[in-house]
C-alpha cells in the first residue's frame, strides 16, 4: 500500500545534511512496512541490512555492550557477510529492546555520516525514558541530541485510505481541493460513503488492507479487536507499577465515554470515583508518548499567539486511530453504512477523526471554550494566523463564531462537515467537506493554506 510518509524518507535520503533517522510511532501503524518493504526495497533494492533486535540476539548482545559505530559496523558486516558502505542502508528495528543502539547513533553521525541509518520501534520513547531514569546502574543513558533526524508515523489518514482503496476517486477529490471547487453532488456522496467506511475501518494498515482486499468491513473489525487487545497488553510490558498499568488501561478504555458527554473535557471522576487529574498524569504521559492517545488543550476566551497550553488548562483526549475509537464505542458496525447513519452516529466520531488527521499532518491540538458553553472544536495557528475549526456531522450552522470573533481576530473560520465545498466571504466562513480534511490539515501545518 502507498504511504505519504514515503516522501519524507525520500527527502531525508537525498539531504546533504542527512543524519541517522529515528522513526517514531505506535504499534502496528506500518513503520517496518514503510521503511523496509516500500522505501528500502525500492531505493536500495538488495543493498540494505535489516536488523530486528527482538529476535537477533547476537547483534543485540553485541550492541548492548558498545556504542562504538565502527565496531558495530564491522560486527554486522562480518555476521551478515556483507560489506557496509555509503550505499548500504542500515535498518535497526525494535530498538526499544536495545536502547544502547540509540546512543550509538551519535557516533554513526559523527564518524560514519555517509552511511544511511534508520532506527525504529514501537515503545522507544518510553523505554528510553526509563533508561534515563535508572539509578545505581553505573551508566547514564545518553540520547543523541542534535545528532539525529526524526519523523513520526501515524495510522493511515483518510487521504491514504482513499488513495489505496479508490485511486480514481482520490484523484477527483484531490483535484477538487486544489481547485477549491465543490464536487458534483453524486461524486460528493461517493466520497462521503468512503468517509463513513473509514470511520469504521480506521487507519491501522492491517485493518485497511483486509478491507481493500475483500471489502469485508467485519473482518477489519475483528483485526481492530485484536490490535486493541494488543495495545492493552503492551501496558503490562512498559510500565513500572501495577497501579499505573491499571490506570492506563482504564483511561484508554474510557476515551469514548469521556467524549460522549455534554462537556467533553477530561473528567477523572468519571473513570475513577474521587480521583483527580494528577492521579492520571503518568498514564496520560505514557499514552501520549506512545502515540496511542492525542491530547487537545483548552484555550481561554482571548487567544494570544503562539498557542501554548496553560499549566492549569483543561484538556480533552482522543484515540490515535478512529477505527479503534469506533470499536471502543461499541456501536454496531452496520450503523456506519446504514441509510440512517447521519442520525445514528454522534458528532464525536467526526471530532476524533479530525483530531487524528490534524495530528498526523503535524498540527498541535487546541480547542476554544467561551462563556455560555460556546466552543470551537479546534484552533489552528498557521503562518501567524488563527483558523478556528468547527466540526459538524451534518450541515448545521456555526453558532460560536460570533462570540469567538468578539475577542479574537482570525483569517477565516473553517466548518468541516458533510456539506460540499463553499466560501462565504461576508462571514469569512469556509465550508470544507470531511474528505478534504487531510489536505487542509497539511496546508495548515506547512503554512501554505490559501483560499484560492
Amino acid at each position: 500500500m502507498e504511504r505519504t510518509a514515503t516522501q519524507k524518507l525520500i527527502k531525508w535520503n537525498e539531504s546533504k545534511r542527512r543524519k541517522p533517522l529515528i522513526v517514531w510511532g505506535a504499534r502496528q501503524v506500518g513503520k517496518t512496512y514503510l521503511i523496509r518493504d516500500i522505501f528500502a526495497k525500492k531505493y536500495y533494492k538488495n543493498n540494505y541490512i535489516y536488523i530486528d533486535f527482538k529476535i537477533e540476539d547476537e547483534i543485540n548482545d553485541f550492541c548492548a555492550q558498545t556504542a562504538n559505530a565502527e565496531k558495530i559496523i564491522e560486527y554486522i558486516s562480518l555476521l551478515k557477510g556483507k560489506q557496509i558502505t555509503e550505499k548500504t542502508l542500515l535498518i535497526f528495528d525494535e530498538v526499544q529492546e536495545c536502547p544502547n543502539i540509540v546512543s550509538a547513533l551519535k557516533y554513526f553521525c559523527q564518524d560514519f555520516r555517509e552511511i544511511p541509518v534508520i532506527a525504529t520501534g514501537s515503545m522507544v520513547r518510553i523505554k528510553l525514558q526509563r533508561e534515563t531514569k535508572k539509578r545505581g546502574s553505573g551508566k547514564k543513558f545518553l540520547f543523541p541530541v542534535g545528532k539525529i533526524d526524526q519523523i513520526t508515523i501515524y495510522p493511515m489518514t483518510f487521504e491514504e485510505f482513499l488513495m489505496n482503496n479508490n485511486r480514481v476517486l482520490y484523484d477527483k477529490v484531490r483535484s477538487a481541493y486544489d481547485a477549491k471547487a465543490p464536487l458534483d453532488a453524486k461524486i460528493h456522496e461517493l466520497a462521503m460513503d468512503q468517509i463513513y467506511k473509514y470511520l469504521l475501518v480506521g487507519g491501522m494498515p492491517e485493518a485497511v488492507e483486509a478491507f481493500i482486499d475483500n471489502g469485508d468491513l467485519f473482518e477489519s473489525r475483528e483485526i481492530l479487536k485484536s490490535l486493541y487487545d494488543n495495545y492493552l497488553s503492551d501496558m503490562d510490558l512498559y510500565q513500572a507499577s501495577h497501579e499505573s498499568i491499571l490506570r492506563s488501561r482504564t483511561l484508554f478504555s474510557n476515551i469514548y465515554r469521556e467524549l460522549n458527554k455534554e462537556i467533553k473535557n477530561f473528567s477523572p471522576g468519571l473513570i475513577e470515583e474521587k480521583s483527580k487529574t494528577r492521579d492520571f498524569a503518568s498514564s496520560i504521559e505514557w499514552l501520549t508518548m506512545a502515540h496511542i492517545v492525542n491530547q487537545s488543550f483548552q484555550l481561554k476566551e482571548h487567544i494570544t499567539m503562539p498557542l501554548v497550553k496553560d499549566d492549569d488548562a483543561s484538556f480533552r483526549l482522543f484515540l490515535g486511530d478512529v477505527g479503534m475509537f469506533s470499536y471502543q464505542s461499541g456501536i454496531n458496525a452496520a450503523s456506519f453504512v446504514s441509510s440512517d447513519r447521519e442520525n445514528t452516529l454522534s458528532g464525536i466520531f467526526f471530532e476524533n477523526f479530525i483530531a487524528a488527521e490534524l495530528i498526523a499532518k503535524g498540527n498541535p491540538l487546541f480547542y476554544w471554550r467561551g462563556k455560555s458553553s460556546c466552543e470551537l472544536e479546534f484552533i489552528i495557528e498557521s503562518d501567524n494566523k488563527l483558523y478556528p475549526i468547527d466540526v459538524k456531522k451534518g450541515r448545521g450552522v456555526l453558532n460560536s463564531l460570533e462570540k469567538f470573533s468578539n475577542h479574537n481576530k482570525f483569517e477565516c473560520a473553517i466548518k468541516i462537515s458533510a456539506g460540499n465545498y463553499g466560501y462565504d466571504e461576508s462571514k469569512k466562513l469556509l465550508t470544507m467537506p470531511f474528505y478534504f480534511t487531510s489536505f487542509i490539515a497539511e496546508d495548515l501545518a506547512q503554512g501554505t493554506f490559501s483560499l484560492s
